[in-house]
């Protein structure tokens, strides 16, 4: 086993790194001297040729983890879209993970986890804890099959889905979701969501849609990052449709409203779901674009706000508006309902978007006149940033 992994590198330098007729020689006379054969060279040069094929087209190295689909597969029919989605998200995945850690005074790195489902598909949960810029950050690419529990048909019919109760519907969901929670309270949060949806009907047709958005929680309320957050992304949504953002950053404030509190989680920014026209390359390439706006959105405000310095009452502040995260995700969050409700559920990769610390005190209210009362004042009144 030794010899044939010895030849294997050799191999791998002969023809690929120098893919010289004389190394390719002396390859085959090591192989021929350690008595693998020809038949057993030629398997061994055919299997790593076909492998680095596939890893030139895919980039797989770029990725966090291994897709959850077999590559071959992945490259099997370049327009199926659950084979698009799955290639875009785990792009995103790796780009915005590389993004935070540049970030980081430490040098801390992301956990990655790559898991499976019995019941079909699996995901690559990615997560930063007890840094020195982010104190969690998770990113999560997930692509599961499986047949749709009844209280998903349920909230899925309330939406206006066609769906049929008391029969088996297969269905396929894929999608990136990230929460970042920073160390620091002048940073905000930031959470996105995009995926791909497919329901099989029982007469064999097939539904599906696309959803997903982009929104910002500060802690403490910057007019210029609003600004600059929903600049990159009404710029995204221009490049498809310019009625996209005016509606969807609408429908994000209604979204993200705390009943309860009678509150928005944050400042807002752009929320859709149900998107199946004018066609699926047309979502698709809306979705992306959406997605590829997180970078600029985002990280020039960590780059800013991280070492701006903060004391005791900022840091309760921040906690205190991380218990409003936790109430929106546990109470009203769909994604977060729909993945507890599925069989097989992955609840660690599920309940990622919670901060590892938060507070709750009894009737808290900041003085209007402060600047965690500048902040409620929007939050009680979502305001148009453009």
């Amino acid at each position: 086993m030794n010899i044939l992994r010895h030849a294997f590198t050799l191999v791998s330098l002969g023809t690929y790194n120098v893919g010289r007729r004389t190394k390719i020689q002396h390859v085959r006379g090591f192989v021929l001297g350690t008595g693998l054969g020809l038949a057993t060279f030629a398997s061994v040069t055919y299997a790593h040729a076909e492998a680095a094929k596939v890893n030139r087209v895919l980039n797989v190295s770029k990725f966090m983890a291994e897709p959850i689909t077999d590559a071959k597969q992945l490259l099997g029919d370049k327009d199926d879209m659950r084979h698009r989605m799955e290639l875009m998200i785990m792009d995103i995945q790796a780009d915005f993970c590389r993004a935070l850690e540049a970030e980081e005074f430490g040098g801390q790195k992301f956990k990655v986890d790559r898991w499976l489902r019995e019941e079909g598909g699996g995901g690559v949960t990615c997560v930063l804890q007890d840094g020195d810029v982010f104190e969690k950050a998770g990113v999560n690419v997930s692509v599961v099959t499986g047949m749709l529990p009844p209280a998903a048909v349920q909230q899925m019919r309330a939406r206006g889905k066609e769906l049929t109760m008391g029969v088996k519907l297969p269905f396929f969901a894929s999608g990136v979701s990230a929460v970042i929670h920073p160390r620091n309270p002048h940073v905000p949060t930031i959470h996105f969501n995009y995926r791909y949806f497919e329901v099989q009907m029982p007469d064999g047709k097939k539904q599906w849609w696309f959803g997903g958005g982009t929104d910002l929680t500060p802690y403490y309320l910057d007019e210029r990052d609003a600004r600059h957050f929903h600049k990159t992304l009404k710029s995204a949504c221009d490049e498809h449709d310019t009625s996209y953002y005016p509606k969807f950053k609408k429908w994000c404030d209604e979204y993200f409203h705390i009943k309860h509190r009678n509150e928005c989680r944050g400042v807002g920014g752009i929320f859709f779901d149900d998107v199946d026209e004018p066609s699926p390359n047309a979502c698709f390439d809306f979705v992306t674009s959406c997605a590829r706006a997180v970078i600029p959105s985002y990280m020039p405000l960590v780059q800013k706000n991280k070492n701006i310095e903060y004391g005791t009452n900022e840091r309760q502040w921040q906690l205190l508006r991380r218990g409003r995260y936790v109430e929106f995700n546990l109470i009203y969050d769909r994604g977060t309902k729909f993945g507890l409700y599925t069989p097989g559920a992955r609840y660690e990769s599920i309940l990622m978007s919670l901060p590892l610390h938060a507070r709750w005190e009894y009737m808290h209210a900041p003085k209007e006149t402060s600047k965690e009362g500048a902040l409620m004042k929007v939050l009680q009144n979502p305001k148009d940033w453009i």
